[in-house]
């Protein structure tokens, strides 16, 4: 090893423990496909919010494994260190789900190369391809549908042509090239997040607040069920255990003749309360329920018919 690789290793894990020390946060992300000059617009994009650092991974693991007696916590990050990765550092106090937003605004779309493993679904689209007829062979390759349409090859149907995670073909790279289809997009994928000796998945950054607030009470609730089904107390099931203590205590002191408390008195007084409530409901209810009774209308008696139908009595 000559002195100047020494030199850079040397500097590389000064630079990387220091970050290690000064930021909390990392996102651990996928840099496949990724070229320099789309890595230094990244650099750029993320300045004044996080830093980006990328290395071999022996070279990581080895500073880790150096300052693991340091930051115990810095050990589960060991196993996540594999393939082409690199670390955002982030501030303790930095809102990782906009730092997420914006390395997956940050990428580049790309043509596909023969021998490269598809990212994605790719389906050629039907239509006019623009091509003279002189080029269907390469469609017959491919045992695709074409017709000739104002003197240009035309496509009948949509083809789906490269299903995610296949290997894409010289065949299917030359015929995307020639309709001038691009369908890959490369960029800085999240694959974990470190948050303070804790690795999640990215997907987690996306819950919005309302839902970790569900999340946590319905654990909260789990815990204290568990905690009072085994008698175990914690901090979960005390305010549990206290209430129904106090309901207990209540019980057995209203049990007791002639006890009296300000519990006792309490309960009492509730309790004739609500049984008071109903019956002074029901004369509501029947008051109610006569006042349209009185209200109708007698029916009004029926004329008496006059006496002829003439205009003159009976004995005129």
């Amino acid at each position: 090893m000559s002195g100047g690789d020494s030199e850079r290793k040397q500097a590389y894990f000064g630079k990387l423990i220091k970050l290690l020390e000064e930021f909390p946060k990392i996102l651990i992300v996928g840099a496949d496909n990724v070229g320099s000059t789309h890595m230094q617009k990244i650099r750029i994009a993320l300045r004044g919010k996080a830093v980006l650092l990328m290395g071999k991974n022996t070279m990581i693991r080895k500073a880790i494994r150096g300052h693991i007696q340091n930051d115990p916590a810095l050990e589960t990050l060991l196993p996540h260190i594999r393939g082409n990765i690199g670390f955002v550092f982030c501030s303790k106090d930095a809102d990782l789900a906009s730092i997420k937003k914006l390395l997956t605004e940050n990428i580049v779309s790309a043509p596909a190369r023969a021998g490269a493993l598809s990212p994605c679904n790719v389906v050629v689209p039907a239509g006019n391809t623009g091509l003279e007829p002189t080029q269907t062979s390469f469609f017959q390759a491919l045992n695709i549908v074409t017709k000739i349409t104002r003197g240009q090859i035309e496509i009948t149907n949509d083809v789906p042509l490269i299903k995610e995670g296949d290997k894409v073909g010289a065949s299917e790279a030359n015929l995307l090239a020639k309709l001038n289809i691009r369908p890959f997009s490369y960029g800085l994928k999240m694959l974990n997040v470190y948050d303070c000796g804790s690795v999640y998945a990215p997907h987690i950054l996306d819950l919005g607040g309302d839902v970790l607030l569900k999340k946590f009470s319905a654990g909260i609730r789990n815990i204290a069920s568990v905690s009072l089904a085994t008698g175990i107390p914690t901090l979960a099931s005390v305010p549990h255990s206290i209430v129904n203590g106090y309901k207990k205590v209540a019980a057995v002191a209203l049990e007791i003749p002639g006890y009296e408390s300000d519990i006792t008195k309490k309960l009492q007084a509730a309790s004739a309360a609500s049984a008071a409530a109903p019956a002074k409901a029901a004369p509501a209810a029947d008051a109610k329920a006569a006042a349209p009774a009185a209200k109708k209308k007698e029916p009004e008696p029926e004329p008496e018919e006059e006496d002829g139908e003439m205009g003159f009595g009976l004995f005129d």
